[in-house]
């Protein structure tokens, strides 16, 4: 959900930082009600300027990319590219939870 300015609002406490050692952990399926329901709002976020992976080789590499801000909406490969899906979804949920609290999330 964006504010009057354009801008994500703060909806994710910044010192939940359990929740992106979790993600970090598995990120893919079994997650706690907590971190399932920040994932969900990450992912409903509006999908304009929006970043997400673009895969460019079927199952063996993902680019990073953005949503175009303006119709008609298009992707934008921005890179790096990744070779392993698990860095490469760590990648973009540390953008969105910047994206979210206005704080880079300071865990590798």
């Amino acid at each position: 959900m964006r504010d009057r300015d354009g801008n994500l609002a703060l909806r994710l406490d910044p010192t939940r930082l359990e929740l992106a050692r979790e993600f970090r952990k598995k990120p893919f399926g079994g997650h706690t009600p907590a971190l399932q329901e920040l994932l969900n709002l990450m992912r409903s976020a509006p999908i304009e300027g929006k970043h997400f992976l673009y895969m460019t080789k079927a199952h063996r590499e993902w680019t990073l990319a953005r949503m175009s801000e303006t119709l008609p909406l298009r992707p934008i490969l921005l890179g790096p590219v990744f070779t392993r899906i698990e860095d490469a979804e760590w990648h973009v949920f540390k953008l969105r939870w910047h994206a979210m609290t206005g704080q880079a999330l300071a865990i590798d």
